[in-house]
């Protein structure tokens, strides 16, 4: 039996169950060509365009020496964790307090027994996905204290926003993930909102989600909650959960970092291995120097998984933003850091390793032409570059400090389209049309032909949100803007919004376990 069969079979036989439109017939095909519509969830995205390269071999090698210059003379911090510091001493590397000096050619050695691909399990085994190779995940914003509410208010976010985003990824057909911290509920206390953020990713959704990475031990509750769904065995051997790793750049792993790396890689779950830029600050104003630190912290801390774990599966990550030099803001959508992202995805092929990049990013305060242009310009180039995981693919919205939920609906709208371009050009006989081009002859049209009438439903992407009408028929139906649909339409899907399945056995025991651990500690506000 495989391990998906197991899954199925197992531990969590219940999230096998199909839940309400999961079918791959007419509704997936619905969904396909329109993007919207809460119900079936389309398959990852399997590329088949080409990559888009902005280096060549000879640039590649100088950023990959310049690298090395930076590991081996300038060194990687590791701070306040004593037990990085001696895994790396006895694997070889120069310890000076701190500050770990890699010998030329260590780290890529040590990656070799990462994988260049794996799965991430889903309890509903339908909705697993595939790191790595030619195909792309998108997962929704994360990390914002803020929401901008469907009334229009900008406030802190709270567990049933939270709740409200999961059930959001859960029915959009073009979300591959229920992805992580999709807001951070301020009304529950610090030191206990990740157990209910893991709760409400198991519960109201079936979809692959992320884990805490806040606290060492909050990793450790993440962990036993997979387990409960997913077995013992089932999460020691197989991927359940993403994690994000942030690199406190510029080179420097912190404690809380490297515990919450320690707890998934020793678990066999996956780190994605981010330096957190923005150059200017964070990193040189170049693209070539970012790059290379970049590569340089990636180099660090991916290899680290595997001092923790032979095999223990790791992404290159990175999050590039430029600053505005006039007053310090991030700026998004701008051509620097898609350089830097397209270069990345190169040099993570390089390396052997799947690639994280991009987003829906944008720097503005609502979600307006400004926030759709950023947006349309980060989300295109992270296809482009061929990333594997998208964080960040809706949602976002003021650099990263609100999760707005018209924004959501607009952007997973957005990746429908992505959806359908990474498809690339159909030719096959149908596709060819050489028979519609007979019937019409010169000077014809063509919306009558028999080819048309076959072919009319899937040939173009059918957006749920764009207005294509007259201006007479807009202005009679209330001269509505693209935010005002996406209002309608969110309110709509929360509405309608059906739990899938999880058997009960299950969620009692993870509502016993989230009792138990909440019991154990006083409420901690910061």
């Amino acid at each position: 039996m495989d391990d998906t069969s197991e899954l199925a079979a197992g531990q969590a036989e219940g999230g096998g169950r199909r839940s309400r439109g999961e079918g791959r017939g007419a509704a997936a095909r619905r969904a396909s060509r329109t993007g919207g519509g809460p119900g079936p969830s389309l398959p990852y995205i399997t590329r088949k365009i080409k990559e888009y390269e902005v280096l060549d071999e000879e640039g590649l090698a100088l950023i990959e020496a310049n690298a090395d210059l930076i590991l081996e003379e300038i060194g990687i911090e590791f701070r306040e964790d004593p037990e990085a510091l001696q895994l790396w001493k006895e694997a070889g590397a120069d310890v000076r307090g701190e500050r770990v000096h890699f010998p030329k050619g260590l780290c890529r050695e040590l990656l070799k027994t990462a994988p260049s691909s794996f799965t991430w399990h889903a309890r509903n085994p339908e909705r697993s996905v595939q790191i790595g190779g030619k195909a792309t995940v998108f997962a929704p914003v994360y990390g914002p204290p803020f929401v901008r509410d469907l009334e229009g208010n900008r406030r802190y976010a709270t567990i049933e926003d939270f709740r409200n985003f999961v059930k959001l990824a859960y029915m959009a057909p073009s979300m591959h993930s229920s992805g992580g911290t999709v807001c951070e509920p301020v009304d529950v206390p610090v030191n206990k909102r990740h157990l209910d953020m893991v709760y409400s990713h198991i519960k109201y959704s079936d979809k692959p989600f992320m884990g805490s990475v806040t606290a060492p031990e909050r990793a450790e509750d993440t962990i036993a909650m997979a387990k409960l769904v997913f077995g013992d065995e089932f999460v020691e051997n197989n991927c359940v959960t993403l994690n994000l790793i942030n690199a406190n750049s510029p080179m420097v792993f912190d404690e809380t970092m490297v515990g919450a790396l320690k707890v998934y890689a020793r678990h066999n779950q996956a780190c994605v291995v981010s330096p957190f830029i923005l150059s200017g600050a964070m990193s040189p104003v170049t693209v070539a120097g970012t790059l290379t630190q970049i590569l340089a912290e990636v180099l660090a801390g991916a290899a680290f998984t595997q001092l923790i774990r032979k095999g223990a599966p790791v992404l290159f990550g990175t999050f590039a933003a430029s600053i505005s030099m006039q007053s310090g803001a991030p700026t998004f959508g701008s051509p620097e850091p898609s350089l830097v992202s397209y270069g990345a995805a190169q040099l993570a092929r390089r390396l052997g390793i799947p690639f994280r990049t991009g987003g829906s990013l944008c720097g503005s305060k609502v979600p307006d032409a400004q926030a759709a242009h950023e947006s349309a310009n980060t989300i295109n180039m992270t296809l482009l570059a061929g990333t594997n995981f998208v964080l960040h693919a809706a949602g976002w919205l003021e650099g990263g400090l609100v999760s707005s939920y018209e924004k959501f609906m607009i952007d997973q709208d957005q990746l429908g389209m992505m959806q359908k371009l990474a498809e690339g050009v159909d030719l096959s006989e149908n596709a060819q049309a050489l028979d519609a081009i007979r019937e019409v002859g010169p000077g014809s049209h063509y919306l009558g032909c028999a080819h048309t009438q076959a072919n009319f439903q899937t040939a173009f992407y059918r957006s749920p949100l764009a207005d294509n009408n007259s201006f007479e028929q807009w202005e009679i139906e209330g001269q509505k803007r693209i935010e005002d649909r996406a209002n309608a339409l969110c309110r709509s899907w929360l509405e309608s919004y059906e739990a899938p399945y999880l058997d009960p056995a299950i969620d009692d025991a993870l509502l016993a376990y989230v009792a138990s651990r909440k019991d154990s500690m006083p409420d901690a506000f910061t």
